[in-house]
């Protein structure tokens, strides 16, 4: 399965959704792969270290760049994935050059390279996760298109709220034009709190709406800082933490 974790908005979790799905997935036994497409590279320091991420060979940005040129034998897609730390769990790294390629990229129309590529690795991964960068731009498209299925994280705020029916409109577009199989799997609420009155008529509100909202919700939690400062997802920094267990589940949950 080729999931896409897509919100135009930034800083509402989609690397921490994507890396510890995929860590728990891996942790299972599927054979994982994780496609970081942003250039800050959240992803790939949350998988690799800050130290060890650094030093990474060819990532994203160089499958892309591959693209723009002809060559009788190209490169394989396995070439720009490298392993992580964690047992069946693998990245396609990215860097600050796919800022530079983005243009090129775009006007040569390489918008259905990436689904040709991770369609081709269907033997050889069992789940496959894209992070996208904040941004409707050529990357964010490709992650689209190249996937089956679609989750957005949503912070229980107004403003995420009148987002959400924007981003909704983005799929259907990419549906209707790209990808006809592409399906919205669910709307994954983050940094929930259930005390506070706000988050908890936001997501109410969208469930009223018929709104594919996932359980469980998403708490929030310090404990995630921590996670991202050790470069360790939930399951191996505190595989019983309360926000753990809610991924488990979650994932539980997707894979039904």
């Amino acid at each position: 399965m080729r999931r896409v974790v897509f919100n135009q908005k930034g800083g509402v979790g989609k690397s921490t959704i994507t890396c510890n799905l995929a860590a728990i997935g891996a942790q299972q036994g599927l054979r994982t792969l994780v496609v970081d497409l942003d250039s800050q590279g959240n992803t790939t320091h949350y998988l690799m270290g800050a130290a060890a991420a650094d030093g990474l060979g060819d990532g994203a940005a160089e499958f892309f760049e591959q693209t723009l040129k002809f060559s009788v034998r190209p490169p394989a897609t396995t070439d720009f994935i490298v392993a992580t730390p964690w047992e069946h769990l693998s990245l396609m790294p990215a860097s600050t050059h796919l800022d530079e390629l983005h243009g090129k990229l775009e006007s040569r129309y390489k918008i259905y390279k990436l689904r040709d590529a991770l369609a081709d690795l269907a033997d050889e991964f069992d789940a496959i996760w894209i992070d996208t960068p904040p941004a409707l731009n050529f990357y964010t498209r490709s992650a689209l298109i190249a996937a089956e299925r679609c989750l957005i994280p949503f912070d229980c705020d107004d403003f995420s709220r009148r987002a959400l029916y924007g981003l909704m409109e983005t799929v259907q577009e990419i549906q209707a034009d790209h990808n006809p199989g592409l399906q919205v799997e669910g709307i994954v609420v983050n940094q929930f709190q259930p005390r506070a009155s706000l988050p908890q008529r936001t997501v109410q509100e969208l469930i009223d709406e018929g709104l594919p909202v996932l359980q469980p919700y998403l708490s929030a939690s310090v404990k995630i800082k921590e996670s991202h400062e050790q470069a360790r997802p939930m399951v191996h920094l505190d595989p019983r933490h309360k926000l753990t267990q809610e991924f488990v589940a979650l994932h539980g949950a997707l894979e039904e």
